[in-house]
């Protein structure tokens, strides 16, 4: 009896398996015919055909550039190598010791001027040498207005360090201002509401628990309480003597004073011309100052750019506009990484964008939060880039595809406007009403403790959990990675990127779980590791896209490169590029360090 059910399961598992495996013989025998069919049709019987490969172009049809061109090769290497020094390595040293107001920063700054003008020398010899393949490019222009625009901060720099205008760490006019106020009699009862206030602002450096540091709902105390500022030169006595120990240094040869720099007839003349700016000017000129330590990097990176651009010979005439709305979409991309790995790192921790809790602040003032920031970041990129991918096609009429790109510029644009009313202090208060309205509706009732302690708002209130951001880039990695391409190495190229910014999504998410579940209580940053993955997920997924334009996939394909080495190679520069950053940003941390102890011993004799 047994035998016989046994082999009846196996003659229905059989059975089973027969007809399982029908459609995928159907499916074979269908490819092997249209393979056959196609092959007939194209003359193409190899094996590579088969495989799905893309055909390579005829290497005549393809223009002649600076990449392959053979002369004066070792001309072009040195000006891209002395130019990535310059720009990526020397540069942002420079800007650090500069926002640290570092007694170092004008010979940082001599020292990239002098390494950009030898790069620049060397382009100069190779274009005289060269046939000029690339006509009207944009990168010998914003080179130029780059390179002014340094030495135009340079130049500032200078004057103002003669005529004492940048202390190690003064703010605009600052040291003017000391300077007048020196002559000015100070009374005892002053004196001592000075120091009272600044015991004050010492001994309360961290918020009460019922303040969420983000300033985003009406009866948070960062909203109506006057705290620490964060500014170099304000720290605790406690953390000034621990500094003092660990940087007090003999270099104090090394230190820029005005009372000698006064010394020479070119400083006299410098300081008697720049007597005669007005402080308004001064303010001024100190604003440009500073826009440019945060805005020269991002012109330094678009530069690099268009030098790649140049060499490889990519957007010419009508292709400008898809190369446009790639490189500038994975330009935001690779940005919003590296926002996201210094607000890891513990920059913009004054604002509580560090995921911490925002250090109480002098004045009142409305700060956007991180997530505010983020979404109008998305409604921008939404809004500026709605079109581009239409204006590159060569037809005038919509096709699938343009609709598909202007969906997903319209899911930034709303994401981005939702993001943003979702961080409006209004809109939250405004949400709350019907509980709000409930809970007056008996003003005589006696509450009780715990019906009292249920009329405080939630602790997740504290902080700012905002998922859309996350959101909208997850729906962008999904849909990118499932996106038709007219070449396999292309949608192999959309595959990788969409699937790294999703991965960066699904990070961010974890970040907003952890933080749901245990807010953060700290004004020192709290460093989620998961943010890590999300900025690695953005910086690469961002360069990848770059590269995901029609003529970068035409010359990946013309050069016999394919979409693994791209890829990888992309893994490995983002590594260290990651690692370049937080040195940076400890290397900037150490100059403020530094100077906030020089402040403390050499500033108040400077003005004498």
């Amino acid at each position: 009896m047994m035998p016989s059910i046994t082999r009846k399961i196996f003659r229905s598992l059989a059975l089973l398996a027969v007809v399982g495996a029908l459609p995928l013989v159907l499916a074979h025998g269908d490819e092997d015919a249209m393979d056959m069919g196609n092959n007939e049709d194209m003359g193409m019987g190899d094996h590579g055909a088969m495989a799905g490969e893309d055909p390579k172009p005829d290497a005549d049809s393809y223009p002649p550039t600076y990449f392959a061109h053979p002369e004066h090769v070792t001309a072009i290497y040195a000006h891209i190598g002395i130019m990535v020094i310059g720009w990526v390595f020397m540069l942002p040293t420079a800007v650090m010791l500069s926002i640290a107001r570092s007694r170092y920063t004008l010979a940082a700054q001599f020292l990239f001027l002098l390494t950009n003008a030898i790069g620049v020398l060397v382009g100069i010899v190779y274009n005289a040498n060269t046939p000029d393949l690339y006509p009207n490019n944009a990168h010998h222009k914003l080179g130029w207005l780059v390179t002014w625009v340094v030495g135009a901060q340079v130049l500032v720099g200078l004057v103002g360090r003669v005529a004492g205008m940048m202390g190690t760490s003064s703010n605009q006019g600052r040291g003017k201002e000391a300077e007048e106020q020196s002559f000015i009699p100070v009374s005892t009862e002053a004196m001592a509401e000075h120091h009272r206030m600044h015991q004050d602002m010492f001994s309360s450096q961290y918020r009460e628990s019922n303040d969420s540091g983000q300033g985003t709902e009406r009866n948070t105390e960062s909203l109506r309480s006057a705290s620490l500022s964060t500014m170099v030169g304000q720290e605790s006595p406690i953390e000034l003597s621990d500094r003092r120990r660990h940087y007090e240094d003999d270099d104090d040869d090394l230190d820029i004073k005005p009372t000698e720099l006064r010394s020479t007839s070119a400083s006299q003349s410098i300081a008697k011309i720049t007597s005669k700016i007005s402080g308004k000017a001064w303010k001024i000129i100190m604003v440009g100052y500073e826009l440019v330590d945060r805005t020269i990097l991002i012109l330094g990176y678009v530069t690099l750019c268009t030098g790649l651009i140049t060499y490889a010979r990519f957007f010419e005439g009508h292709e400008v506009f898809s190369g446009l709305a790639h490189w500038i979409k994975g330009g935001i991309f690779f940005w919003y990484g590296i926002l996201t790995l210094g607000r890891w790192s513990g920059s913009f921790g004054e604002l509580g964008w560090a995921w911490n809790v925002r250090p109480k602040q002098r004045s009142q003032k409305w700060r956007p939060s991180a997530e505010f920031v983020e979404g109008a970041l998305i409604f921008t990129y939404g809004s500026t880039n709605i079109f581009l991918e239409h204006l590159g096609s060569t037809d005038s009429k919509f096709s699938s595809q343009d609709l598909e790109h202007v969906s997903i510029t319209v899911l930034f644009i709303g994401g981005g406007l939702l993001s943003m009313l979702i961080e409006s202090t209004r809109i939250r208060d405004l949400l709350n009403t019907t509980t709000t309205e409930a809970s007056l509706s008996h003003p005589s009732h006696i509450y009780s403790d715990e019906e009292r302690a249920a009329l405080e708002p939630p602790r997740q209130y504290e902080f700012s959990i905002n998922p859309i951001p996350a959101l909208v880039i997850l729906l962008l990695g999904i849909m990118m990675s499932s996106h038709k391409q007219q070449t396999m190495i292309s949608t192999m190229v959309h595959k990788q990127w969409g699937n790294l910014l999703a991965g960066a999504s699904f990070a961010r998410g974890f970040t907003y779980v952890l933080l749901y579940l245990k807010p953060p209580r700290s004004v020192m940053p709290s460093r989620p590791p998961t943010e890590l993955l999300t900025a690695f997920g953005l910086i690469s997924g961002g360069t990848i896209f770059m590269a995901s334009s029609g003529d970068t996939i035409q010359g990946m394909i013309h050069y016999d490169l394919d979409a693994m080495f791209f890829y990888t190679v992309t893994m490995g520069l983002v590594g260290l590029l990651m690692a370049w950053v937080v040195l940076l940003l400890a290397f900037k941390g150490w100059a403020v360090r530094k100077e906030s102890n020089r402040t403390q011993t050499w500033k108040p004799r400077s003005w004498q």
